[in-house]
């Protein structure tokens, strides 16, 4: 997978709002109504993250997610880090 310019970057974030680019990845935070509903995305998120064989940097604490994507291989923003978020996106989306 080939790195993504910055303006490519920014240009693919306007469809994702919530989004940001920084630190060489895209990040995003979500706010659930509690733990259980926060965990159960993540469960959803994690079989589509095996399925495209593309794994977030991410943390919990209680009802808050944080989630950070970028190629390692590439060492920066692909368009597999589009692909996941774009999943992860019609995942919460269906939770709320």
């Amino acid at each position: 997978m080939k790195k993504l310019s910055e303006e490519d970057i920014e240009k693919r974030l306007l469809r994702f709002p919530d989004w940001e680019y920084y630190d060489n990845a895209i990040h995003t935070e979500f706010e659930f109504d509690n733990f259980k509903d926060c965990f159960s995305a993540m469960s959803r998120i994690a079989f589509e993250c095996e399925a495209l064989n593309h794994h977030p940097d991410w943390t919990n604490v209680y009802n808050t997610l944080n989630i950070s994507l970028s190629t390692h291989d590439a060492n920066g923003v692909t368009e597999k880090d589009f692909k996941l978020a774009e999943a992860i996106e019609s995942i919460v989306e269906v939770e709320e």
